[in-house]
């Protein structure tokens, strides 16, 4: 055991499949996007994130995922290279461009988006060109819903899940909802819920929870509805209120910890790569409710110190960090 009851960063491979771009992010906040006066480039794309959150934590992480053979691609590769997440699943396309994602944080702290991927080099993905040594060789396989939403990247996104569940990963699934990528509300809906009973983990925020059930209530009974009998936990994270945990046998919430908040962005993809870098080795303390909730408050932690920063990576804590923040608190 490590710090507050906290395990050790795990040794086992963790692999986050999807989708990697660049954000531009406004020079100033609380700006539409026709109103921000200039954008500055942030490496973004919630797989990618995860992976860098691993990798900054001392765990052992590697993206799988289609880049374009472009300068903003090689950027990205050359960032995953630089924070240590192992890159040998990682495409480039001759044809198709990096995507990019306009984001903008609205006064009222919402944000909005506008994406360029029409279509991107991530979405060209075809099955026959994954690195299936490396996903065999994966402990966790983490994925997200974007890869789901066009031919070829969903057949090898389906392709994947396969191999990874056939090898004995750990999957673990975050749909990160962005629904103006997709055809409409219910296409989300349908393609989100068809991959639902392969996970062994699956995080989703209060708003996807309002999305998927079509109930505003953000409560135990309505978070239940999308408990299936295959999971071995389903995480609702609700911003500044923290989270709630389901397992089979138990359930409960953990608070968050209160930092001034600059920008949630990356907020998720951290809390999840925090849990996964120390579940990856010892996964039976998704069944102890005492140790998971120790990693649940570490995991409430990384996600909180990830807000008081601009941008998804440059944010992303260290470990020391993550302890300091338990310890004043």
């Amino acid at each position: 055991m490590a710090n507050n009851g906290v395990p050790a960063t795990g040794k086992g491979l963790i692999v986050s499949f999807g989708e990697m771009l660049i954000d531009f992010v406004p020079t100033e906040s609380g700006v539409s996007l026709a109103e921000a006066p200039a954008f500055l480039k942030a490496p973004g794309g919630a797989p990618a994130n995860v992976a860098i959150a691993v990798a900054r934590l001392g765990g052992k992480a590697a993206f799988v995922g289609k880049l374009g053979d472009d300068e903003f691609g090689h950027m990205l590769a050359g960032i995953l290279k630089q924070y240590g997440v192992t890159g040998e699943g990682i495409l480039f396309d001759q044809g198709a461009r990096t995507a990019l994602a306009f984001v903008t944080l609205r006064a009222d702290g919402e944000r909005e988006f506008m994406f360029y991927r029409n279509p991107s080099a991530d979405m060209l993905l075809k099955p026959d060109e994954l690195n299936f040594e490396l996903i065999k060789s994966a402990k966790v396989f983490h994925y997200g819903s974007i890869s789901l939403i066009v031919e070829p990247c969903r057949s090898a996104h389906l392709k994947a899940m396969e191999v990874a569940k056939d090898a004995g990963a750990l999957l673990s699934y975050d749909p990160n909802l962005r629904l103006p990528l997709w055809p409409s509300a219910e296409e989300a809906r349908k393609q989100i819920m068809s991959i639902w009973e392969k996970a062994d983990l699956i995080k989703i925020s209060d708003v996807e929870l309002e999305f998927l059930t079509g109930n505003p209530k953000i409560d135990d009974e309505n978070a239940l509805t999308l408990w299936k009998d295959n999971l071995k936990l389903l995480l609702v994270t609700l911003g500044e209120k923290g989270c709630r945990y389901y397992t089979k046998h138990f359930r409960g919430s953990v608070e968050a910890f209160h930092v001034k908040t600059v920008d949630t962005t990356g907020a998720g993809d951290s809390f999840v790569g925090a849990l996964l870098a120390k579940i990856v080795d010892d996964q039976s303390i998704l069944e102890d409710e005492q140790r998971l909730r120790g990693v649940l408050k570490f995991a409430n932690a990384c996600g909180a110190i990830t807000t008081t920063k601009k941008g998804a990576i440059p944010a992303l804590p260290s470990e020391s960090e993550a302890f300091t923040l338990i310890k004043g608190a």
